[in-house]
Parts: C-alpha cells; sequence; structure tokens
C-alpha cells in the first residue's frame, strides 16, 4: 500500500516557566492508504500532541514544532500556509477529539454544525448540506437524523455525540482519520459499538485512521500496526500480533502483564509497573525508561537506544531488546 502520511523526526516542545518539556522527541513513523495505526502508551507521553502536530493544532505559545517534516500525499504540512493549512484540516484530514462535549460547540445545533464543514470545504448549497448531514448521522448510527440535526449537543448522549463527531470527521470524505481517545467516559457497550463503527466505515471508505488509546484491548482489535510511546519517543512499533505475542521492549512488555487477559487462569496477579513517568523538562542522556526498568544496565544511563529492527518490520529502542526474549515475557 502507498504511504499516505510520513512523519520524520518530528520534535514539538513547550516553552514553560519550568522548562522546555520534550512532548514530542525525534518521532518517525507512517501511516499506508486505508491502513489503521495504534498510538499507545500512558497519559503525558506525547501521543495527543504528535496527532495535534500533525494538524499544526499546536499553539503557541508555549507550544511548537521546532523540527522534522509531516508529508501528507507528498506535501510537507509543515510548510504549507496558514490557508493552505486550513484546507488540509477537515477536508483531507480529520480528526475525532477526545472529549465530544467540549468539541462540539454547544450554543449551536448539530445540524449547523455539520454543515457549516460541508458548506466550506465542498461549497454545498443550504439543502445540499442538509440532505447529506442528514445521511451522515444516518450512516454512524443515529436514528430520526432530521429530528437529531435541530438539536443541540447537551440534548444527546456521551455515546450519540460522539458519534456526531465521527459523522464531521467523516463529511468531507478526507483520507485519513485521527481519534483521540475516541472512547473516553462511555460504558464498555457503547465504547464497542463506537470501535465496530470506525474500523467498519474505515473498512468500507477506505478512509485510513490512527486510534490514539492507552486501552490495550482497543489496540488488539482493531489496529493492523501499533506504535508505543513513551516520554516523547516510540519505544517499539510493529504489526499488533508482533506486539502481543512477541514484545521485545521492556515498556510494552510492562504494559501488557498490567492488564488482566481473558487467556490465563483467573489466580494470575497483574504486575503493575513501578514507578513514575520521567519529567520532560530534566531528561539526561540516558534512556528515560530505565529507573523503571528491571532489566536496565551501565549503558543505559549513558545513551539513547536507539529505534532498531527486531524482527520482520518490528522495530525496539532497547539495548537488550534482542536477549530479553521468552525469559522477560515469563517474569512479565
Amino acid at each position: 500500500m502507498a504511504k499516505l502520511l510520513e512523519i520524520e523526526h518530528l520534535h514539538t516542545q513547550f516553552f514553560t516557566s519550568a522548562g522546555v518539556v520534550e512532548a514530542v522527541n525525534d518521532v518517525s513513523y507512517d501511516v499506508a492508504e486505508g491502513e489503521t495505526l495504534g498510538l499507545v502508551g500512558e497519559s503525558g507521553c506525547g501521543k495527543s500532541v504528535s496527532a495535534l502536530s500533525v494538524l499544526r493544532l499546536i499553539s503557541w505559545p508555549p507550544g511548537r514544532i521546532v523540527g522534522g517534516s509531516i508529508r501528507f500525499l507528498g506535501k510537507d504540512l509543515l510548510k504549507l500556509s496558514d490557508a493552505e493549512i486550513r484546507r488540509v484540516r477537515g477536508r483531507q484530514i480529520a480528526m475525532v477529539f477526545q472529549e465530544p462535549m467540549t468539541s462540539l460547540n454547544p450554543v449551536l445545533t448539530i445540524g449547523l454544525q455539520i454543515t457549516e464543514t460541508l458548506e466550506h470545504h465542498l461549497g454545498m448549497s443550504d439543502a445540499q448540506a442538509d440532505a447529506r448531514a442528514v445521511e451522515l448521522l444516518g450512516m454512524v448510527g443515529i436514528s430520526d437524523p432530521e429530528r437529531r440535526l435541530k438539536q443541540y449537543p447537551h440534548h444527546l448522549s456521551g455515546g450519540m455525540r460522539q458519534r456526531v463527531m465521527i459523522a464531521l470527521a467523516l463529511s468531507c470524505e478526507p483520507k485519513l482519520i485521527i481519534a483521540d481517545e475516541p472512547t473516553t467516559a462511555l460504558d464498555v457497550t457503547i465504547q464497542a459499538q463506537i470501535l465496530e463503527l470506525m474500523k467498519d466505515l474505515s473498512k468500507r471508505l477506505g478512509v485510513a485512521l490512527i486510534i490514539i488509546t492507552h486501552n490495550l484491548g482497543v489496540v488488539a482489535r482493531y489496529a493492523d500496526r501499533v506504535n508505543v510511546m513513551y516520554a516523547g519517543k516510540i519505544v517499539e512499533e510493529g504489526t499488533a500480533d508482533q506486539i502481543y505475542h512477541n514484545p521485545h521492549h521492556p515498556y510494552t512488555i510492562g504494559l501488557l502483564a498490567s492488564v488482566p487477559r481473558m487467556d490465563q487462569h483467573r489466580g494470575k496477579r497483574l504486575v503493575p509497573i513501578d514507578g513514575q513517568p520521567p519529567d520532560l523538562t530534566k531528561l539526561d542522556n540516558g534512556c528515560a525508561y530505565r529507573p523503571r526498568c528491571r532489566w536496565a544496565i551501565d549503558r543505559c544511563a549513558n545513551e539513547i537506544p536507539p529505534l532498531e529492527h527486531v524482527g520482520d518490520g518490528q522495530k525496539a529502542a532497547c539495548f537488550r531488546s534482542h536477549e530479553l526474549g521468552d525469559e522477560a515475557r515469563a517474569v512479565s
């Protein structure tokens, strides 16, 4: 499959009174046409900031993209003018934000928020936009869409608001949708419905999808490939099968050991990851994960391990990735 999005050596920093926060630190990855990519990691690891950087939604002050390139369909988005990037947002790359209640305008009807996008990007008339809005709400499983168009966000449940956000994202038939924690604050049943909907629409319409989440169950079921992030860096990447069945980075192993699994006996205890994520204003010359890593060696304190191949398309950023193997996964 052809590459749709190519991110190379991306650096995004926040300049604060406490120091410079290395929120995204030399991140590189790509997304192919029609592919679903999962971005996984703890809160504060840089997942959302890397996604917002793609659409140049980092506010200055205090944030700024200070290096790297973001190529979409061959064009570097970081070199586009403000007017040009506005034409990309929503039209070619859409985003489903984390909390729909704060993302939707509370004083505008659902219909106006959808039709405004259609009229702006596609030049539709009022009648055409209304018809398309009804079609979109029906596509995402909202009943009685004509009536819903006249309602306000507070009239809808959390699951329905999230469906409206997906309808907005799909409205201009983008080539890529970035979903930032799309099931936050939803109950388990609604989570499954929303994710199944997104995956189905992605397959049916050929839309590439980036799912940002800390839920490993979501990634296992819906992602084709997975990038695991820690302290602003990608520490492991590979297919979902590789990440789940043959992890090579201690952080990935720790994440997998800390969540319950249906294929293990009921008496097996979960193993938490000790310690706290690092202060991103005080990173040193070593591996950021080493204070929490049971396999750290002296070299980890003095060098940052590069992201290197450990198998068929799989990469890990660990000096001991090749020797962890079955022994490390058994301990975890």
